[in-house]
């Protein structure tokens, strides 16, 4: 039989592309602004200035609005009966299966930012460098709900996966 490795069923918050328009527009806007400033009283480099502003609008701008929207399509989880599998990046797709039995830590996080948009990360670890997922942008309740369920199915698990 042939297994295909299809997406994982959920796509974060919708609010995560908030989250994720912010650091451009908080990095962007003040050298924009900041270009334009500098233009407008140095005659000597204000065509340099206004190279540097229309080149940091379009970044910010590509940065706060595509670069979230294409995020937001690709980032993606599930929790299922046997494993945590998540998909994340928007240029290079990387997949991730977390059995159960490997898990050895369940976290949430919400940085004040987060708190503000209601959102949260869960982060699952396992024993392996490479096994630790996080998954950005939840629902914090949904994020709460998914912690104790895994803690609850981990503790319950029996089996070895060594």
């Amino acid at each position: 039989m042939v297994m295909t490795l299809r997406e994982p069923a959920h796509l974060v918050d919708s609010r995560a592309r908030t989250l994720w328009r912010i650091p451009p527009l908080v990095v962007g806007i003040p050298i924009v602004v900041a270009a334009i400033v500098i233009a407008a009283v140095l005659a000597d480099l204000r065509w340099p200035m206004v190279a540097v502003a229309l080149l940091a609008a379009a970044a910010c701008a590509l940065g706060a609005g595509v670069v979230p929207q294409w995020r937001y399509r690709f980032h993606r989880w599930e929790v299922g009966e046997e494993a945590v599998y998540t998909q994340s990046g928007w240029f290079t797709r990387h997949r991730v299966i977390i059995p159960i039995a490997r898990i050895q830590i369940v976290d949430t996080e919400a940085v004040p930012l987060d708190q503000l948009l209601g959102l949260a990360t869960l982060t699952v670890t396992t024993a392996s460098s490479a096994g630790t997922v996080r998954i950005v942008g939840l629902d914090a309740e949904v994020a709460r709900r998914a912690a104790a369920d895994l803690t609850a199915r981990t503790q319950a698990h029996t089996g070895d996966a060594t």
